[in-house]
């Protein structure tokens, strides 16, 4: 019987399927016709994002790492677990990454995200997510050598210490790529009275920004006018992207090097030796390993595909079964 590996982030869902040995990727967002009716999800309801009429709902029901909108996530998680195994799901095993420093309560809805579906799942464990995060790029994390994960996702930035298969130090940040987009359209409004959408300030984000002083380069976005109400064309630089999100990914970086400071010496001159490991979708920002090494001193390993990381590592833990006890069952009620 196939095991499933679930990675649930605020802007994508992934899912690994041990049967088919492949991970899903989608949009992790849902369209809701007539309040109770399911239209569409994942890519195909992203396309009516910000497009739909009226009637159409289009939503995302993952925030800041935590569960938002039950309902309308177990509803995305069944009908993909379902696609990926053709139906044949009965009996299956499941292993959801959950952040480290979000509640109890808040984890116990990740387990009853499968346990209370239809999906009658033969038994649901949860793993932290630095620790898949870390067998996703390849290291035991179950040695003694220390080791930190940054995970710049959507709406979190998870910055770890892990050591002896357990986490040493943990920090949740409410700070990502949605915040980075944010930012530009809060600046395109002040600057050039200028409205623009997600899609375009994250379709902007993607093409200009940089979190060093860039290199000259442009972009165009398209919005409607505040004074005119007109459709409108600007052209912004990737200075001006630069300057909108600089206070943000700055903000990362003193984190970082928060938990450095607070990281045991031991586990520090490991750290020391094997550098940072970064992943998530939002570290794809050009330049932000050189703005980690230039500000802590410490080289900064990157990785391919590296929103995937966290579902390669459940992928690994299924796989590999002595890793399988870094994986538990929430009893807690």
């Amino acid at each position: 019987m196939a095991a499933f590996g679930i990675d649930l982030g605020t802007s994508n869902i992934k899912i690994y399927n041990s049967g088919t040995d492949k991970i899903m990727n989608q949009k992790n967002i849902v369209a809701i016709a007539n309040r109770n009716q399911l239209f569409s999800l994942g890519n195909e309801a992203f396309e009516a994002y910000e497009k739909s009429p009226a009637n159409i709902k289009v939503s995302f029901p993952m925030s800041y790492g935590v569960i938002a909108d039950f309902n309308n996530m177990q509803t995305i998680l069944q009908v993909f677990i379902e696609h990926c195994a053709k139906g044949n799901v009965r009996g299956s095993d499941y292993f959801i990454a959950v952040p480290t420093d979000i509640t109890d309560v808040e984890k116990r809805a990740f387990f009853d995200l499968v346990e209370s579906s239809t999906l009658r799942a033969r038994r649901v464990y949860l793993i932290e997510k630095a620790l898949a995060d870390g067998l996703g790029v390849g290291l035991d994390i179950r040695s003694s050598k220390g080791t930190m994960m940054v995970n710049m996702g959507a709406d979190t930035t998870e910055i770890s210490i892990i050591n002896l298969g357990g986490i040493v130090l943990s920090k949740l940040l409410k700070i990502g790529g949605n915040k980075f987009d944010d930012a530009i359209q809060t600046n395109i409004r002040r600057e050039y009275n200028l409205i623009i959408g997600n899609k375009t300030s994250e379709m902007i984000k993607k093409q200009l920004a940089y979190a060093t002083e860039p290199d000259e380069g442009s972009g165009f976005v398209y919005g409607r006018d505040i004074v005119t109400g007109l459709p409108a064309e600007l052209q912004v630089s990737s200075d001006f992207i630069y300057d909108a999100i600089k206070e943000h990914v700055h903000t990362i970086i003193d984190n970082i090097r928060v938990i450095l400071e607070r990281t045991p010496p031991e586990l520090a001159a490991d750290i020391i030796r094997d550098g940072i490991y970064l992943t998530g979708g939002s570290s794809n920002i050009r330049n932000i390993p050189e703005l980690i090494t230039r500000e802590t001193k410490l080289k900064v390993n990157t990785f391919d595909s590296p929103s995937e990381s966290v579902a390669r590592g459940l992928a690994r833990l299924i796989r590999e079964g002595q890793y399988r006890n870094l994986a538990y069952i929430n009893t807690r009620r």
